[in-house]
Formats: structure tokens, C-alpha cells, sequence
């Protein structure tokens, strides 16, 4: 997510180194190990979404709101989230959901060990599962802190890292399957950010399935608005509302006075329950 999560140095070291809203059930039939309860309907958005990585202040969360973007993520927390956070709040994400705005959570957790970047958490094939556990426990109870209800998405952002590393992926796989597991567990959600070339590959390409994120919003930077026509994956991966598409980074862009440099995402996804 271009420089948002980290700071724009280690972001570049990492490269190198490698609407409508609907009221649904989508995508739980494509998630293993879910909890026995009953579910929320998912809540998902159909159009155009940002990110960026500080959450806008209200009053440019106001002037931004024309129609052009009707979703925006949020970073909720982990280790390795590269910017601060003066403007979310439980009170902000109430005032915003009351604009119309529907929220996307992120949580930056641990990453890969064959990364190149000094990241404060990073995985290692020992730690894998219990560090999945524990910061998906971390993920629910900054979004239940937030106002982000049980039936919510969470996407866990993995930055890109050398799929070919054996050692280094099955560990990945590990987290994230440890992480969805618990998230399931507490009634949101698994969703996954990460880029067709490497960490959304993994995970979509993975032979086994168990504890899989039911929701990918992948990274391929072609300038294109569509969950479907540039889909790098099996063409029935995914479906019914289960895909988002970050399709251009750092667009510097002012709307109603109040300039923001964002990310583009074409959206058809679950979104947070809020209010």
C-alpha cells in the first residue's frame, strides 16, 4: 500500500527485496474452521474505495464526500503500522458512518522472515501460529474499541516477500492461518491484502484451504477499475463479493479544498458493521 504502512524507506527496501451496499451472507462459504454461532449479515460495498495512511480528519472526510469514493480503509493497528492515528476514533468512525462512508479495516501484522525490511514484528516459522493467534486477539479488540462490530472484516496486510522460499512461505501460510482461525473464532471476518506477483499468490494458489481469508483484495497497480477483468486467479476464486482491487497508488487529489494522497481500490467486498 504504497509507503502507508511503513515508512516510504523500508516500503522501498521491501520492493526491492522482492456503490451499493448489500446486506449478504457472500464469502462465508468459501471460509473454513468458522465459529458455531450465528453470523452477521455481511455488510458489502460495490464501487470505488481509498486508502491512506493516516485516517483524514472529519472535516476532510466531509469534503471528500461527493460520490466519487463511497469507501475508505482504515488502519486499526499492529506493529508494523507505519503511521500514527490522531483521528480514529471510536467517535471519528461513528461520525463518518453517519456521512454514508462504509470503513475497511486493515491490521498490519508480523511479516515474513525473509523480508528485507527492519519491520518491529516480523514471523519466524517458530512463532508463526501464536503470533497469528495473539494479533488477531489484538485486530478484534481495536475494532471492537473502534465501534466495529462482530461480522466485520479484518484484512491482514502482507507486504511482498520471495514466495518461492519455501521455509519463508509455509511460515507466512501458518500466520495467516492462525490469524483467520481466531478471527473466525471471535465472529469477523478474514479478509487479505497483498500483491498478485507474491503474497496474495501465495495465499490464493495455496493447495491446502483450511483457515484460507474468505475475502482478497489484491495489489496490481494497472490502473484499472474492475474486480474481474485483470483477475489473476481461478475464475472461481472468490466470487460473490469477495474481491477488491488496489489498482493505483499515491494519487495526489483535492477535493472540497482538502488534498489527501491515496490509493485506488475498485471494491466488492465486505466492509465494517458500524452503528
Amino acid at each position: 500500500m504504497a509507503e502507508h504502512r511503513q515508512s516510504k524507506k523500508r516500503r522501498y527496501i521491501t520492493w526491492a527485496a522482492v456503490g451499493a451496499v448489500v446486506a449478504a451472507g457472500a464469502g462465508i462459504a468459501a471460509q473454513t474452521s468458522m465459529a458455531a454461532t450465528t453470523w452477521p449479515a455481511q455488510k458489502t460495498f460495490t464501487g470505488r474505495a481509498f486508502d491512506t495512511c493516516t485516517a483524514p480528519s472529519l472535516s476532510a472526510m466531509k469534503a471528500w464526500n461527493t460520490g466519487f469514493y463511497g469507501a475508505a480503509a482504515v488502519y486499526i493497528g499492529g506493529k508494523n503500522r507505519g503511521c500514527a492515528q490522531p483521528n480514529l476514533t471510536a467517535s471519528w468512525v461513528k461520525s463518518v458512518s453517519s456521512m454514508g462512508w462504509k470503513l475497511i479495516p486493515l491490521y498490519v501484522g508480523a511479516q515474513p522472515p525473509c523480508q528485507k525490511s527492519a519491520n518491529p514484528e516480523r514471523l519466524t516459522a517458530a512463532t508463526a501460529a501464536s503470533l497469528g493467534t495473539a494479533d488477531a486477539k489484538d485486530a478484534v479488540a481495536k475494532s471492537a474499541a473502534l465501534g466495529i462490530k462482530a461480522g466485520s472484516p479484518v484484512y491482514l496486510d502482507m507486504e511482498p516477500y520471495d514466495i518461492t522460499d519455501k521455509a519463508c512461505n509455509d511460515a507466512v501460510l501458518a500466520y495467516v492461518r492462525a490469524f483467520n482461525k481466531e478471527l473466525r473464532a471471535k465472529t469477523y471476518r478474514a479478509g487479505y491484502y497483498g500483491f498478485t506477483s507474491s503474497s496474495a499468490k501465495a495465499v490464493a494458489t495455496a493447495t491446502d484451504r483450511t483457515d484460507m481469508p474468505g475475502n482478497l483484495w489484491y495489489a496490481l497497480w494497472d490502473g484499472k477499475n474492475t474486480t474481474t477483468t485483470d483477475w489473476p486467479f481461478g475464475k472461481t476464486q472468490y466470487t460473490d463479493h469477495s474481491r477488491a482491487h488496489q489498482y493505483m497508488v499515491n494519487s495526489k487529489e483535492t477535493r472540497g479544498g482538502y488534498t489527501l494522497t491515496v490509493d485506488r481500490d475498485a471494491w466488492d467486498a465486505p466492509v465494517a458493521i458500524t452503528g
